[in-house]
């Protein structure tokens, strides 16, 4: 290892919580990698902070992330977290989710993960690293219209505890944050009022999370004082998993 400073990756890094997180990484003097397919947004992240690192891939491709990952180690030598962010949010009846969207799904969401741990998981051994895995409430609890995204983030959380189980004795710490509804600029955009509203009601702490609050969870489980931690996964989601109800708006076609 060339570098004595700590390396965090951070795929999806360009926008929402994978940004929130990154820049939370380096506030806490770690050298913070962005990784993200859309490269106008990635340069547009990575010039509106200096010191960002930026590396335009997609997770789903595995020359992409061998790429990547090969980038990171020559620029930065050495790899200490891995934030596995990168997703896409595709909402729809099962009847019309076809196989291809079906795959699309699977391919970031959960494809991307197994193939990033698995590229970074050399450089991750050399230095006792960890990896925090994004899944979400929906793979925590069922729901009408998320039959791909909701499989795709449970497949997620239990490959937190392959990874965990697996790892283990290497020094490699593997644990999972799983969002509830969080006020990105996405969610501002497309949940309407009776929707908003909805998830109030149904929230204990009646109001959406803020990509900061996510983005502290996660640097915490690849902190130091997450040293005991691995295997589990943090619904951060304002009790919304507690309360086990359903919501008739979202549940409209």
């Amino acid at each position: 290892m060339t570098a004595s400073r700590k390396v965090a990756i951070v795929t999806g890094g360009a926008r929402g919580i994978g940004l929130a997180t990154a820049l939370l990484f380096q506030e806490r003097g770690l050298t913070a990698v962005i990784v993200d397919s859309d490269a106008a947004e990635l340069a547009a992240a990575a010039s509106a902070t200096p010191g960002l690192v930026a590396i335009a891939a997609d997770i789903s491709v595995p020359a992409d992330v061998e790429r990547m990952i090969a980038a990171v180690l020559a620029a930065e030598g050495r790899i200490d977290v891995l934030v596995n962010n990168a997703g896409i949010a595709d909402f729809g009846p099962l009847a019309e989710t076809d196989f291809a969207r079906w795959r699309q799904v699977m391919a970031v969401n959960l494809d991307g993960v197994f193939l990033c741990s698995q590229a970074a998981l050399p450089a991750l051994k050399a230095t006792c690293g960890a990896i925090v895995n994004i899944a979400s409430i929906s793979g925590l609890r069922g729901s009408t219209l998320r039959v791909a995204y909701g499989t795709s983030k449970a497949a997620v959380i239990h490959l937190t505890k392959q990874q965990a189980a697996e790892l283990g004795e290497a020094g490699v710490r593997v644990n999972c944050v799983a969002p509830g509804p969080v006020a990105t600029k996405l969610a501002k955009a497309v949940h309407s009022p009776a929707i908003v509203a909805a998830y109030h009601d149904a929230i204990p702490l009646n109001r959406y999370g803020q990509e900061r609050e996510i983005a502290e969870a996660i640097v915490f489980l690849a902190s130091d004082a997450a040293s005991y931690i691995t295997g589990q996964t943090l619904a951060a989601d304002g009790g919304f998993d507690a309360t086990g109800v359903g919501l008739p708006a979202l549940r409209a076609p």
